[in-house]
């Protein structure tokens, strides 16, 4: 598994192959007035109404339509999200599925999950210990791993929301993208090539692409926080890191206090409920954590809203 292999062409003839399964998710442009700032319009991507709340049906779909899943079936490590679109993706395709998640995985996710019909497993308190719990099934199971972020099939899928940005013809300087492990802004990076700014957001109290851009490698960062069920898997994949280091400009860490202030931001200006993930990207422009220059163009992924803050 190579980053040379993460190309646009390659991202492109995924999509094809992908588009079937997904839901194009609508871009708006909002005055950036309402929330308190002077970057004038910003344009946000709805990805959080993609299928099962999140982007991450992309990269799911990609791994089980482009390569052989045996009879065993699939297993996927998750903090949550990315475990929810395993499981839908591998139910809309008659696939078995077994996803382990750890304990701070919010309710609604894990519910969906069982709702979906995969088996789901429980334990440990970050997603590190997921994954290693993930592994030590698939040894003695022969299921085929759906890795969270750092699988070629998985950053070809994520890859996907740069194309499509770029087909709606969005016009922007910047990019804001939150940071787990790296999938989104790894295919996102590799799909713009350096066309334009691509800015990582990531907690303060998980700081994984900060730490390995500091080092030169991914190495273990802290692993808390509000979002810690969607950004912080401990570090970020070695297939995106190449794509980090060339064509994301700079990381911007956020406080959790700046996150929930996003979040209900969007909620009382667009009536949008994000999960603290989902929202970390907006949160480093209204916490003044990333502050455009006169006249820069800005566009914001809005990654996830499998929250459960809002009750009905």
């Amino acid at each position: 598994m190579t980053a040379a292999l993460i190309t646009r062409d390659e991202i492109a003839k995924t999509y094809e192959l992908i588009r079937p399964h997904l839901r194009r998710t609508p871009v708006i442009e909002v005055d950036g007035a309402d929330f308190g700032l002077t970057v004038g319009t910003m344009s946000l991507k709805l990805e959080f109404l993609q299928h099962t709340g999140s982007f991450k049906p992309r990269g799911a779909f990609a791994n089980l339509l482009l390569r052989t899943v045996p009879a065993a079936g699939v297993v996927a490590a998750s903090g949550g999200n990315h475990g929810v679109a395993v499981a839908f993706a591998a139910h809309k395709l008659g696939i078995p599925a077994r996803i382990f998640v750890p304990t701070i995985s919010a309710a609604t996710k894990q519910q969906r999950i069982r709702d979906l019909g995969a088996q789901l497993v429980v334990g440990g308190e970050r997603y590190a210990d997921a994954l290693a719990a993930s592994q030590e099934y698939i040894s003695q199971s022969g299921a085929l791993a759906i890795h969270a972020f750092d699988q070629n099939e998985t950053l070809l899928g994520q890859g996907s929301v740069g194309l499509e940005l770029e087909e709606d013809r969005v016009a922007f300087d910047t990019l804001l993208v939150a940071v787990g492990g790296g999938g989104l802004i790894g295919g996102i990076a590799a799909w713009f090539a350096g066309k334009v700014r691509i800015v990582a957001v990531e907690p303060v109290a998980a700081p994984t692409l900060h730490r390995a851009l500091q080092a030169g490698h991914p190495v273990d960062a802290a692993a808390g926080g509000i979002a810690a069920d969607s950004l912080a898997p401990r570090r970020v994949g070695e297939i995106m890191f190449p794509f980090a280091q060339r064509f994301v400009e700079r990381v911007v860490l956020v406080e959790d206090d700046a996150i929930r202030t996003a979040q209900q931001a969007l909620w009382s200006t667009l009536r949008i409920a994000a999960e603290p993930g989902g929202a970390a990207a907006l949160s480093a422009l209204t916490s003044g954590a990333y502050r455009p220059a006169s006249g820069e163009r800005v566009a914001v992924v809005l990654c996830g809203g499998n929250t459960d803050a809002v009750q009905f």
